[in-house]
């Protein structure tokens, strides 16, 4: 089908072959500026111009959304204010949608006088929907869905800009992963002294709009701290603030209370009643009081001393001769299989992990912390010869993190709230590890090869026992999402980096935390420690990268990037730090001396991920143009690009021996890559 563009086209769709529309004889456009055809209509802008589903055909036929503006009225003052409006959201979007949480800008142009905004597809269902779905919303969910968008706020209101349109039809959960995205900057407006102190145009929705804004035409970023208020009230009662503002004004704001199906928990109620506030000067100012009031009463949680007491350290293995290490983790999974039975399931799950450790008799013993131990006597590789050999289905899930043990036999990755363990060599999944409660974000082995960790949008860290497949520790201390994971190469230290913009340091033994890093100003998003565990490099949404003297704790340089920094990997002899940027490059810097060796040109989108080769040789890169890159750092060339994702390449990390390549993708895959002859 082919869809009409004529806006008061009451029937917009037509057959392929069509040249003009069947029903307002319009010529039809099978693509717009050559590259997007137009599916179907989304929403009506009631003849102002219509909202479409799309396909971007110089993009693998990716959805995308195309926003219309057909102004009648030429010339008039109504015409230049929604022209002006249309341009202002695509600044915006251009500004803004570096956010993960907000669409990304992906064409402006004017055609056939119309003008058009073309923009990242949100696959999933606006708040509204999920209330009318007859979803009723626990304290939780909301205050998830609080401590889901606050940081979205902050971003937007840090760079100067109101949305002033917050309310559930703004809101998308994504089916992938259940975050929630912001979207229509068409009433966005930046707040400057100007509009501060002049009375401008009213731009919002009634009932969801403070009163400075809907009398005033004022916006500050208090006024959307209203609007996700008001939006709470809306989910928690199931009564549409518009109706009551027709009905009672802003007087119902100060009796919310009264329309709410059950009492909600005081703390949430606080909030609530304060972001609804009719003044402003008794309002929420900034996001970050409202953050500071949902988290500021989380509790430590950490294992009882007795507890702590009955757990045998891992990483007291290491001072154990090797062999005693593997005979005590054969003994664990025997003792398991007497406790819980015979099983054939587990059984069978946990043979492949027995003997994967029993293999580890028959290896060469290296020292600990010898970062050039894997590779010692490893052949030279020639990754030109690489191809893909499996392809691995995690569900319909995201994969966002995938890590290879240290013997190079299992794969771990998340999907969801669990991670799945893969047999290498087969592909065929061994287990699956239950316990966090949100979504897994990073999933990385113990140098020792004994445990796994793990870190979740539930903001703790969990460390598992293979053996049993159940947790050993949870450590809890953050108060936002844990997306970045090292272990220290020792096996003693767990450092990792959080939405709460700090990086924590903890025992991996005990589950005790050491330390916390404070320096970055947003998101810390990837982590990095160097090979003689001294250092540890951090990139944030703040765009910058620090690196930390990490027995100490304190910064030792930091530098500043244009663009956010979205993955770091250090080489296994400890002299290069790799950066990916979304400036869609990769930074290669001095880690002694802080000087920029060079920059590798990347890809055609963010590169999301960087792995080192085990012997330092080549880079891998991943990015959300689908594609992996493999890269000659003696000569800073390209190796091989490779392709087979079909969605945002998240995750590259090579096996101990270098000669296998695994990649996770958004497209729900795991893909094992090979190097032949």
């Amino acid at each position: 089908m082919i869809c009409c563009l004529n806006p008061d086209c009451p029937n917009p769709l037509n057959p392929e072959a069509n040249k003009l529309c069947q029903t307002c004889s319009t010529p039809l456009i099978p693509l717009l500026r050559n590259r997007f055809r137009v599916i179907r209509v989304l929403s009506d802008e009631g003849g102002f111009g219509r909202t479409y589903l799309s396909h971007d055909v110089d993009k693998l036929n990716e959805r995308c959304v195309i926003k219309q503006l057909a102004p009648k009225f030429q010339g008039t003052w109504s015409q230049k204010k929604a022209i002006e409006l249309f341009e202002q959201e695509a600044k915006r979007l251009q500004e803004l949608g570096e956010h993960p949480q907000i669409p990304t800008l992906l064409a402006y142009f004017e055609q056939d006088h119309c003008m058009y905004l073309v923009q990242q597809f949100i696959n999933g269902e606006n708040l509204l929907k999920e209330l009318q779905q007859k979803k009723v919303y626990r304290d939780k969910e909301i205050q998830a869905i609080l401590l889901d968008l606050l940081p979205v706020l902050k971003f937007i209101h840090d760079r100067g800009v109101i949305h002033r349109d917050l309310k559930p039809e703004n809101i998308i959960r994504r089916h992938t992963d259940g975050r929630l995205s912001l979207i229509d900057f068409g009433s966005s407006k930046q707040f400057t002294a100007r509009v501060h102190n002049k009375i401008g145009t009213s731009i919002g929705s009634h009932g969801y709009s403070p009163i400075e804004q809907i009398r005033d035409g004022k916006a500050y970023p208090a006024s959307d701290l209203f609007g996700l208020g008001a939006t709470c009230f809306h989910l928690l009662t199931g009564i549409s603030p518009f109706q009551l503002w027709m009905e009672h004004g802003y007087a119902w704001v100060a009796n919310w209370r009264q329309y709410l199906r059950s009492p909600i928990n005081a703390e949430l109620d606080d909030v609530v009643d304060k972001l609804l506030q009719k003044d402003l000067q008794h309002r929420y100012q900034s996001a970050d009081e409202v953050i500071k009031d949902l988290t500021h009463k989380q509790p430590l949680l950490l294992p009882s001393a007795s507890k702590l007491a009955s757990k045998i350290p891992i990483t007291q293995t290491a001072y154990l001769p090797k062999k005693f290490n593997i005979l005590r983790s054969l003994v664990l999974v025997s003792a398991f299989i007497l406790l819980f039975g015979f099983g054939e399931s587990w059984y069978q799950q946990f043979q492949r992990i027995q003997t994967s450790l029993s293999s580890r008799l028959n290896q060469p013993h290296h020292s600990q912390g010898n970062s050039e131990a894997v590779l010692v006597h490893s052949p030279k590789i020639n990754f030109r010869n690489i191809s893909l050999t499996n392809t691995l289905q995690s569900d319909d899930n995201s994969v966002l993190s995938v890590a290879i043990s240290p013997d190079g036999k299992t794969i771990a990755s998340n999907s969801d709230r669990i991670i799945k363990l893969w047999d290498l060599a087969t592909g065929e999944e061994i287990a699956s590890l239950s316990g966090h409660s949100q979504r897994v974000n990073v999933v990385t082995f113990t140098p020792d090869g004994q445990t796994l960790v793990s870190g979740s949008d539930d903001s703790t860290i969990k460390v598992w026992n293979l053996a049993t497949g159940k947790p050993i520790h949870t450590l809890v201390g953050h108060s936002d999402s844990v997306h970045a994971l090292v272990i220290s190469p020792d096996s003693q230290t767990i450092a990792d980096g959080s939405d709460d913009n700090t990086i924590k340091v903890w025992n991996l033994a005990t589950g005790r935390p050491l330390r916390t890093l404070v320096g970055h100003e947003f998101w810390v998003r990837s982590i990095a420690i160097s090979p003689d565990g001294k250092t540890l490099a951090s990139g944030s949404f703040d765009k910058t990268i620090k690196l930390w003297n990490l027995s100490k704790g304190y910064a030792i340089r930091t530098w500043k990037s244009a663009k956010t920094i979205t993955s770091l990997a250090i080489s296994p002899d400890g002299k290069i730090l790799a950066s990916a940027n979304r400036d869609r490059t990769i930074k290669l810097w001095n880690l002694t001396t802080g000087e920029k060796l060079f920059t590798l040109p990347g890809h055609a989108n963010t590169v999301t991920s960087v792995s080192f080769s085990p012997d330092g040789k080549t880079l891998a890169s991943g990015s959300r143009d689908h594609k992996i890159k493999l890269w000659n750092l003696a000569t800073g060339e390209e190796i091989i690009t490779l392709v087979g994702h079909s969605n945002t390449v998240t995750s590259v990390s090579f096996s101990p021996d270098g000669a296998t390549l695994v990649t996770g993708s958004d497209d729900h895959t795991i893909r094992i890559w090979r190097v032949s002859g």
